[in-house]
Protein backbone atom coordinates (compact mmCIF):
# COMPACT_ATOMS: atom_id res chain seq x y z
CA UNK A 1 0.00 0.00 0.00
CA UNK A 2 1.25 3.51 -0.73
CA UNK A 3 1.06 6.60 1.41
CA UNK A 4 1.71 4.75 4.68
CA UNK A 5 4.78 5.66 6.80
CA UNK A 6 7.68 3.28 6.11
CA UNK A 7 8.17 2.56 9.82
CA UNK A 8 4.52 2.06 10.70
CA UNK A 9 4.66 -1.74 10.93
CA UNK A 10 8.30 -2.26 11.92
CA UNK A 11 9.47 -3.27 15.38
CA UNK A 12 12.08 -0.91 16.93
CA UNK A 13 14.87 -3.47 16.40
CA UNK A 14 14.15 -3.40 12.67
CA UNK A 15 14.79 0.34 12.28
CA UNK A 16 17.93 1.07 10.27
CA UNK A 17 19.86 4.13 9.09
CA UNK A 18 21.85 4.58 5.92
CA UNK A 19 25.40 5.92 6.20
CA UNK A 20 24.16 9.29 4.97
CA UNK A 21 21.33 9.41 7.50
CA UNK A 22 23.63 8.48 10.38
CA UNK A 23 26.09 11.18 9.30
CA UNK A 24 23.24 13.71 9.22
CA UNK A 25 22.21 12.68 12.75
CA UNK A 26 25.76 13.25 13.98
CA UNK A 27 26.04 16.63 12.30
CA UNK A 28 22.68 17.86 13.60
CA UNK A 29 23.42 16.64 17.14
CA UNK A 30 26.87 18.25 17.21
CA UNK A 31 25.62 21.56 15.83
CA UNK A 32 22.71 21.70 18.24
CA UNK A 33 24.33 20.42 21.44
CA UNK A 34 28.08 20.01 20.90
CA UNK A 35 27.75 16.26 21.58
CA UNK A 36 29.85 13.93 19.45
CA UNK A 37 28.01 10.85 18.16
CA UNK A 38 30.20 7.75 18.17
CA UNK A 39 29.73 4.84 15.76
CA UNK A 40 28.66 2.66 18.69
CA UNK A 41 25.48 4.76 18.95
CA UNK A 42 24.24 3.76 15.49
CA UNK A 43 21.63 1.26 16.72
CA UNK A 44 20.44 3.72 19.37
CA UNK A 45 20.11 6.41 16.70
CA UNK A 46 18.16 4.08 14.40
CA UNK A 47 15.71 3.08 17.15
CA UNK A 48 15.28 6.65 18.32
CA UNK A 49 14.67 8.10 14.86
CA UNK A 50 12.41 5.25 13.84
CA UNK A 51 10.30 5.55 16.97
CA UNK A 52 10.00 9.33 16.73
CA UNK A 53 9.32 9.24 12.97
CA UNK A 54 6.49 6.76 13.50
CA UNK A 55 5.05 8.76 16.40
CA UNK A 56 5.13 12.02 14.43
CA UNK A 57 3.76 10.45 11.24
CA UNK A 58 6.90 10.82 9.10
CA UNK A 59 7.73 8.27 6.41
CA UNK A 60 11.16 7.56 7.87
CA UNK A 61 14.43 8.93 9.19
CA UNK A 62 15.11 11.13 6.17
CA UNK A 63 11.80 12.98 6.49
CA UNK A 64 12.23 13.28 10.26
CA UNK A 65 15.71 14.77 9.89
CA UNK A 66 14.47 17.14 7.19
CA UNK A 67 11.82 18.39 9.63
CA UNK A 68 14.51 19.19 12.22
CA UNK A 69 16.68 20.94 9.64
CA UNK A 70 13.79 23.06 8.41
CA UNK A 71 12.44 24.09 11.82
CA UNK A 72 15.04 25.16 14.38
CA UNK A 73 12.22 25.98 16.84
CA UNK A 74 10.47 22.61 16.63
CA UNK A 75 9.70 21.06 20.02
CA UNK A 76 10.90 17.79 18.49
CA UNK A 77 14.47 19.00 19.03
CA UNK A 78 14.03 18.29 22.75
CA UNK A 79 13.23 14.62 22.13
CA UNK A 80 16.09 14.37 19.60
CA UNK A 81 18.75 15.75 21.96
CA UNK A 82 17.36 14.01 25.07
CA UNK A 83 17.80 10.63 23.35
CA UNK A 84 21.57 11.10 23.16
CA UNK A 85 22.33 12.62 26.56
CA UNK A 86 23.97 10.52 29.27
CA UNK A 87 22.34 10.76 32.69
CA UNK A 88 24.81 8.74 34.74
CA UNK A 89 24.91 10.48 38.10
CA UNK A 90 24.74 9.83 41.84
CA UNK A 91 24.54 11.62 45.16
CA UNK A 92 27.99 12.72 46.38
CA UNK A 93 29.68 11.19 43.34
CA UNK A 94 33.47 11.80 43.45
CA UNK A 95 33.12 12.50 47.15
CA UNK A 96 36.46 14.28 47.55
CA UNK A 97 35.03 17.23 45.61
CA UNK A 98 32.42 17.84 48.31
CA UNK A 99 35.10 17.88 51.02
CA UNK A 100 36.99 20.47 48.94
CA UNK A 101 33.78 22.46 48.44
CA UNK A 102 33.04 22.41 52.19
CA UNK A 103 36.56 23.60 53.04
CA UNK A 104 36.29 26.27 50.34
CA UNK A 105 32.92 27.47 51.64
CA UNK A 106 34.43 28.19 55.05
CA UNK A 107 36.91 30.62 53.45
CA UNK A 108 34.30 32.69 51.56
CA UNK A 109 32.30 35.65 52.77
CA UNK A 110 28.58 35.94 52.21
CA UNK A 111 26.22 33.30 50.82
CA UNK A 112 27.89 31.13 48.19
CA UNK A 113 26.53 30.69 44.69
CA UNK A 114 27.39 27.63 42.61
CA UNK A 115 26.53 26.71 39.04
CA UNK A 116 26.06 23.01 38.36
CA UNK A 117 25.98 23.00 34.56
CA UNK A 118 25.29 19.30 34.00
CA UNK A 119 22.61 18.76 36.62
CA UNK A 120 21.08 15.64 35.05
CA UNK A 121 18.33 14.26 37.33
CA UNK A 122 19.35 16.39 40.30
CA UNK A 123 21.57 14.23 42.48
CA UNK A 124 24.65 16.43 41.96
CA UNK A 125 23.11 19.86 42.59
CA UNK A 126 21.26 18.59 45.66
CA UNK A 127 24.57 17.18 46.96
CA UNK A 128 26.17 20.61 46.38
CA UNK A 129 23.27 22.32 48.15
CA UNK A 130 23.49 20.02 51.18
CA UNK A 131 27.22 20.65 51.42
CA UNK A 132 26.74 24.43 51.33
CA UNK A 133 23.84 24.40 53.80
CA UNK A 134 25.90 22.39 56.28
CA UNK A 135 28.64 25.04 56.16
CA UNK A 136 26.30 28.05 56.37
CA UNK A 137 25.76 29.43 59.85
CA UNK A 138 22.21 29.94 61.17
CA UNK A 139 22.48 33.72 60.77
CA UNK A 140 23.81 33.55 57.21
CA UNK A 141 21.73 33.97 54.08
CA UNK A 142 21.02 30.77 52.20
CA UNK A 143 23.46 29.69 49.49
CA UNK A 144 22.17 29.26 45.96
CA UNK A 145 22.72 26.58 43.33
CA UNK A 146 21.86 27.18 39.68
CA UNK A 147 21.34 23.73 38.19
CA UNK A 148 21.14 23.42 34.41
CA UNK A 149 21.09 20.68 31.81
CA UNK A 150 20.22 20.38 28.13
CA UNK A 151 18.01 17.32 28.80
CA UNK A 152 14.48 18.62 29.42
CA UNK A 153 13.24 15.29 30.84
CA UNK A 154 16.13 15.06 33.30
CA UNK A 155 15.53 18.60 34.55
CA UNK A 156 11.85 17.87 35.04
CA UNK A 157 12.70 14.83 37.17
CA UNK A 158 15.25 16.87 39.13
CA UNK A 159 12.67 19.54 39.93
CA UNK A 160 10.40 16.90 41.48
CA UNK A 161 13.19 15.76 43.79
CA UNK A 162 11.87 12.22 44.24
CA UNK A 163 14.29 9.27 44.37
CA UNK A 164 14.32 5.61 45.31
CA UNK A 165 16.00 4.46 48.53
CA UNK A 166 18.56 2.75 46.30
CA UNK A 167 19.50 6.03 44.59
CA UNK A 168 19.65 7.79 47.97
CA UNK A 169 22.01 5.27 49.61
CA UNK A 170 25.14 7.47 49.31
CA UNK A 171 23.48 10.21 51.41
CA UNK A 172 24.70 10.08 55.05
CA UNK A 173 21.90 9.22 57.45
CA UNK A 174 22.10 12.55 59.30
CA UNK A 175 21.65 14.46 56.03
CA UNK A 176 18.86 12.11 54.95
CA UNK A 177 16.87 12.91 58.09
CA UNK A 178 17.52 16.63 57.76
CA UNK A 179 16.83 17.14 54.06
CA UNK A 180 14.49 14.35 52.87
CA UNK A 181 11.01 13.02 53.58
CA UNK A 182 10.66 9.23 53.58
CA UNK A 183 7.70 7.90 51.63
CA UNK A 184 4.93 5.93 53.31
CA UNK A 185 2.19 3.60 52.08
CA UNK A 186 2.04 3.87 48.28
CA UNK A 187 5.23 6.00 48.36
CA UNK A 188 7.16 3.45 50.38
CA UNK A 189 10.67 2.98 49.02
CA UNK A 190 10.92 6.60 47.88
CA UNK A 191 12.38 9.77 49.35
CA UNK A 192 11.53 13.38 48.51
CA UNK A 193 13.60 16.52 48.92
CA UNK A 194 12.39 18.81 51.72
CA UNK A 195 11.67 22.50 50.98
CA UNK A 196 14.75 23.57 52.99
CA UNK A 197 16.89 21.88 50.34
CA UNK A 198 14.67 22.31 47.30
CA UNK A 199 14.46 26.09 47.77
CA UNK A 200 18.24 26.45 47.45
CA UNK A 201 18.34 24.97 43.94
CA UNK A 202 16.98 26.62 40.81
CA UNK A 203 16.61 24.25 37.86
CA UNK A 204 16.68 25.44 34.28
CA UNK A 205 17.22 23.95 30.83
CA UNK A 206 20.42 25.26 29.26
CA UNK A 207 22.51 24.35 26.21
CA UNK A 208 26.23 24.89 26.84
CA UNK A 209 26.90 25.58 23.15
CA UNK A 210 24.10 28.13 22.83
CA UNK A 211 25.40 31.55 21.70
CA UNK A 212 24.23 33.16 24.96
CA UNK A 213 23.49 31.93 28.48
CA UNK A 214 20.57 33.38 30.46
CA UNK A 215 22.59 34.82 33.35
CA UNK A 216 25.12 37.53 34.10
CA UNK A 217 25.73 36.25 37.63
CA UNK A 218 29.22 35.47 38.87
CA UNK A 219 29.65 32.27 40.85
CA UNK A 220 31.93 31.13 43.65
CA UNK A 221 32.22 27.73 41.96
CA UNK A 222 31.20 25.95 38.78
CA UNK A 223 30.69 22.20 38.61
CA UNK A 224 31.17 20.86 35.08
CA UNK A 225 31.93 17.21 35.71
CA UNK A 226 31.94 14.33 33.23
CA UNK A 227 30.46 16.55 30.53
CA UNK A 228 33.38 17.82 28.46
CA UNK A 229 34.24 14.25 27.44
CA UNK A 230 31.25 14.34 25.08
CA UNK A 231 32.57 17.43 23.24
CA UNK A 232 35.45 17.88 20.82
CA UNK A 233 38.50 19.91 21.89
CA UNK A 234 37.49 23.21 20.18
CA UNK A 235 34.06 23.05 21.87
CA UNK A 236 35.66 22.29 25.24
CA UNK A 237 37.98 25.27 24.89
CA UNK A 238 35.18 27.66 23.95
CA UNK A 239 33.08 26.59 26.94
CA UNK A 240 35.99 26.88 29.38
CA UNK A 241 36.82 30.38 28.18
CA UNK A 242 33.17 31.36 28.64
CA UNK A 243 33.28 29.98 32.20
CA UNK A 244 36.25 32.14 33.22
CA UNK A 245 34.46 35.53 33.43
CA UNK A 246 31.56 33.88 35.29
CA UNK A 247 33.73 33.00 38.30
CA UNK A 248 34.32 35.35 41.19
CA UNK A 249 37.97 36.01 42.13
CA UNK A 250 39.38 32.88 43.75
CA UNK A 251 36.49 30.78 42.43
CA UNK A 252 36.79 27.09 41.63
CA UNK A 253 35.95 24.95 38.61
CA UNK A 254 35.27 21.27 39.34
CA UNK A 255 35.91 18.76 36.53
CA UNK A 256 35.28 15.04 36.19
CA UNK A 257 37.85 12.44 37.21
CA UNK A 258 38.74 11.61 33.59
CA UNK A 259 38.86 15.21 32.33
CA UNK A 260 42.00 17.32 31.92
CA UNK A 261 41.67 20.98 30.99
CA UNK A 262 45.32 21.93 31.52
CA UNK A 263 46.26 22.08 27.84
CA UNK A 264 42.98 23.47 26.52
CA UNK A 265 43.11 27.04 27.79
CA UNK A 266 45.31 29.47 29.70
CA UNK A 267 42.27 30.80 31.57
CA UNK A 268 42.54 28.12 34.29
CA UNK A 269 45.29 26.40 36.21
CA UNK A 270 45.05 23.07 38.01
CA UNK A 271 44.73 23.37 41.77
CA UNK A 272 44.63 19.61 42.29
CA UNK A 273 42.24 16.63 42.35
CA UNK A 274 40.54 17.77 39.11
CA UNK A 275 39.76 21.19 40.60
CA UNK A 276 40.83 24.33 38.74
CA UNK A 277 41.12 27.99 39.63
CA UNK A 278 41.46 31.09 37.47
CA UNK A 279 44.97 31.57 36.13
Amino acid sequence: MTGLPTYQYLAPEQFTLSDDEFARVGKLLHTRSGILLGDHKRELAARMLGTRARKKGFSGAAEYLAHLQQDAQSTEWNAFVNAFTINHTAFFREQHHFKILADFARTRKGPLSVWCCAASTGEEPYSIAMTLLEEAGPAQAKPSVWATDIDTQAIEKARKGVYTFERAKPIPEALMKKYFFRGKSSKSGLVRVKPILHDVVQFETLNLVAPTWPTTEKFDAIFCRNTMIYFDKPTQTRILERFAPMLKPGGLLFAGHSENFTYLTKAFRLRGQTVYTLA
